[in-house]
């Protein structure tokens, strides 16, 4: 039923985005199956990348795309959230290099860590909806680059720029 239901929406809408479960359980593989592109969620710690890279392993082999063949893979990127300078730095997190050399996927966006995030999840309220703040813009920006704008990743206040081609970060 789920092909039957994206096949309907197909029509209507530019974009569908299903969100899943984290891990790789049923409904996470669910959820991917017939994915055209994937935005696989991190953060920089060490079970969260492992458990992207099983995701990742999944998407190249347990979807329909990578069932059919002459069909190109699913479109993966890595969007990295909670990211903390200080907590990298003193060696609590994984640096976004580090993550993006695991998962070798292309980097989406970075999130930093933010009072905002949790804020507006226990008011269940959109974090797009709350006051401006630096983890509203990282999703905004990173939005935008899923839709195919040219938006410069920015972290601490600090430009970064990604190769399309390797998903490298400097």
């Amino acid at each position: 039923g789920v092909e039957a239901i994206l096949d309907e929406l197909k029509e209507e809408f530019d974009y569908i985005i299903c969100d899943s479960p984290a891990g790789i359980e049923q409904g996470a593989q669910l959820a991917m199956y017939f994915a055209d592109e994937a935005v696989v969620v991190t953060n920089p710690e060490v079970s969260s990348v492992r458990d992207s890279d099983r995701v990742l392993g999944l998407l190249n082999s347990k979807t329909k795309r990578a069932e059919t063949k002459g069909v190109e893979p699913v479109k993966a990127q890595v969007l990295l959230t909670r990211h903390d300078k200080s907590r990298i730095e003193s060696g609590e997190m994984m640096t976004v290099q580090d993550v993006l050399e695991i998962l070798a996927v292309p980097l989406l966006g970075i999130i930093p860590e933010s009072p905002a995030v949790l804020r507006a999840s226990n008011l269940g309220t959109p974090l797009a909806l709350d006051a401006p703040s630096a983890a509203r813009t990282a999703y905004e920006d990173a939005v935008a680059r899923l839709t195919g704008e040219t938006v410069e990743i920015r972290v601490d206040d600090v430009l970064k720029s990604t190769t399309e081609t390797d998903g490298t970060y400097t």
